[in-house]
């Protein structure tokens, strides 16, 4: 049989190779089951805030369980469950909706629930490793299989049935450790930068409270305290505000990008690189952006969304759903004022401003309402600085989580068969 391009020099034997269903039936795999079906299926006033975890596939999609999402049930309830009780150590595979992330259940429980969008596969460990067969689940050899069999399916999901006819390849269990051990350093490794980033967003987080509440207060660089700060609407700090362009998006030119909502990134409300694409319209100047270009997301699940426009992302013109505000640069720093837009009261105005009968929105009059803090522009400059040097920080810390994933992802491709 095929083996791995890559492989600890003390280990020369064949892999063997099959499907899941042969290793369930050789014993390998000694249960493998999703969560219950059918009338034990629970109504969501029988969930409670503590109690028995009731897993779901987005709670381990970054491929960590987070307890802290999972709904629960009492524990009479949860024992009620027959099938799809899940234990420590086991390896649990999203197969419904959210396919593809695969955790190691970490708990001091006896057992949790899972709902039917998880499976749990438990590893006899004697002739096969539960991190081992996580991390196969992660290889390109796994996921281009049952990709190949959602792409003939309407709906997103593997069911069991299916996983079983899946193929799997396992060395003998010691050469498994090896491996596992090496690649849950890498894990490891990824999962301290993750913590890392973590701390600094709510390190960020909580500078910007105290400074934009002004418990911090900068002092000039003469050492002079800084004037009072004003309240000031957004109107009053811009140009009118304007809607962006109504064209459909085509395939990317190599130059003009087009930015609409889901191309602003989710956390760090930057363009996302990947999936660029070009505005399939003429290019009119007044769509372009340029530097002070403060853009928000004006209806859907996204709105309130910011974006303020970096030189650094080229030639970029806004979509219709963005509305755009050019900041005056002689009032105000560009980045001073975006930074506000990332603080939890402004979160708060969104909620209450964007309730609408329908989809949630918010005009173009409405954000031009919205009150930003305002002190002198050198008070300004050394917050938006301050704020920059953290935000570069976790910049570098989120490329090296990206690193240190693409570098497990090709160590995958040749650890695996």
């Amino acid at each position: 049989m095929t083996l791995p391009k890559l492989r600890f020099k003390e280990f020369n034997g064949d892999w063997e190779a099959n499907t899941i269903q042969h290793f369930l039936d050789k014993k390998f795999i000694l249960d493998q089951m999703d969560g219950n079906h059918g009338e034990l299926y629970p109504k969501s006033e029988e969930f409670s805030s503590c109690g028995i975890p009731y897993v779901s596939a987005t709670d381990f999609s970054s491929g960590t369980l987070d307890f802290s999402k999972c709904k629960r049930l009492p524990l009479e309830r949860a024992k009620l469950f027959k099938k799809g009780i899940a234990k420590n150590g086991d390896v649990l595979f999203a197969h419904n909706a959210t396919v593809g992330p695969v955790a190691i259940l970490k708990t001091e429980l006896d057992f949790v629930v899972l709902s039917t969008t998880a499976t749990y596969y438990r590893c006899n460990g004697s002739f096969l490793n539960n991190y081992y067969l996580k991390n196969y689940f992660e290889s390109d050899f796994f996921v281009q299989q049952y990709f190949g069999i959602m792409s003939q399916s309407t709906r997103n999901q593997v069911p069991i049935t299916t996983q079983r006819k899946l193929s799997i390849s396992i060395p003998i269990v010691k050469e498994q450790i090896k491996i596992a051990s090496f690649l849950s350093a890498m894990d490891e490794k990824i999962s301290q930068l993750t913590q890392k980033h973590e701390l600094l967003s709510q390190y960020k987080q909580g500078m910007m409270q105290k400074l934009f509440s002004q418990q911090i207060r900068f002092k000039s660089d003469d050492g002079r305290e800084f004037g009072e700060w004003e309240d000031k609407p957004l109107s009053e700090l811009s140009e009118k505000a304007m809607y962006g362009m109504n064209a459909s998006a085509t395939e990317y030119d190599g130059l003009n990008k087009y930015l609409r909502i889901t191309d602003i990134c989710e956390i760090s409300h930057k363009l996302k690189r990947d999936n660029l694409t070009s505005p399939n319209a003429e290019l009119g100047e007044k769509y372009k952006l340029g530097y002070g270009d403060l853009l928000f997301a004006r209806t859907g699940a996204s709105v309130g969304k910011s974006y303020l426009y970096s030189v650094d992302d080229g030639l970029a013109y806004f979509a219709g759903f963005l509305i755009k505000f050019s900041l005056k640069l002689d009032l105000v720093n560009p980045y001073f004022i975006f930074a506000q837009t990332l603080t939890s009261e402004f979160d708060k105005w969104v909620v209450t401003n964007s309730m609408r009968s329908g989809q949630p929105g918010i005009n173009a009059e409405e954000y031009s309402g919205y009150i930003f803090k305002v002190p002198c522009l050198e008070e300004q400059a050394k917050i938006a600085n301050f704020l920059s040097a953290i935000d570069q920080k976790i910049e570098v810390v989120a490329q090296q989580i990206e690193q240190a994933k693409q570098w497990k992802k090709g160590l995958l491709q040749q650890m695996f068969v």
